[in-house]
């Protein structure tokens, strides 16, 4: 392992641990681990700690990046990110818009979709939120990609050619009249909103660009866990069903 980069521990009951490989100790309930031992392992082995306790020692995943990192306002959960990245189609070298960054959740997940030959500019108003994404951005080594700007997109956007224009924002419809301007043509506009009334008040205000727009569809994504033991197999008490309405548009 090299030294400073990230790496996953897991314990024999599951549980997961994101630590830097460096010359200190880390301290858990099943004893004390030597993270500078991990400078000898590789991905696959075992650190054991002073009680004899076994971690595994895996590649960090994005998801992994994104349970682990620190959280300020709600973030876009996986599911949501998925149907994002795939029905837009956004692909590595993309340029992609985003507003409303929170704690970086969606950003990381469109930087990674871009690639390092890719680009996120992600729009945020609030200084406190910008600062926590950009520590989380450089903890997964995707800072090189992505830039943040303080700045209120409903004023406009100053990039032009734009792959995608990605938003998180209570009123997306006040983005229209300038992603317009911003998007490449087949380039797709998409809206996430918590609310019923603030889809019906987005469709509303898209009847003045419509003919600029090809077929919007809004999509709801649940996910249905499941309990899978020997004696039953039902779906789970407690589901992440809705979180947000998805709206997409294709620029014509």
């Amino acid at each position: 392992m090299e030294k400073g980069s990230k790496v996953l521990l897991i314990d024999r009951r599951g549980k997961r641990y994101l630590v830097t490989v460096e010359e200190r100790e880390f301290h858990t309930d099943l004893g004390i681990l030597n993270l500078g031992e991990l400078l000898e392992k590789d991905y696959g082995g075992t650190l054991v700690s002073h009680k004899g306790e076994e971690f595994k020692i895996l590649r960090p995943s994005i998801r992994d990046y994104i349970d682990k990192m620190k959280r300020g306002p709600q973030i876009v959960h996986p599911k949501d990110a998925g149907i994002i990245i795939t029905y837009a189609g956004i692909s590595p070298g993309d340029f992609v818009v985003e507003a409303g960054v929170g704690s970086g959740a969606l950003t990381i997940y469109l930087a990674n979709a871009v690639g390092p030959t890719g680009k996120v500019v992600s729009y945020e108003v609030r200084e406190d939120f910008a600062r926590i994404a950009e520590r989380n951005i450089a903890g997964i080594g995707f800072d090189d990609r992505v830039e943040i700007k303080l700045r209120d997109i409903y004023e406009g956007i100053d990039e032009r050619n734009v792959d995608h224009i990605v938003l998180d924002l209570p009123q997306p419809e006040r983005v229209l009249p300038h992603a317009l301007e911003a998007l490449k043509p087949g380039g797709f506009f998409v809206a996430y909103t918590p609310c019923a009334n603030q889809v019906h008040r987005f469709y509303k205000a898209l009847e003045e660009y419509r003919e600029h727009f090809y077929r919007p569809q809004t999509v709801d994504v649940l996910v249905i866990g499941h309990e899978v033991k020997k004696e039953c197999f039902r779906p789970k008490t407690m589901n992440m069903l809705h979180t947000g309405y998805l709206t997409f548009l294709r620029k014509l």
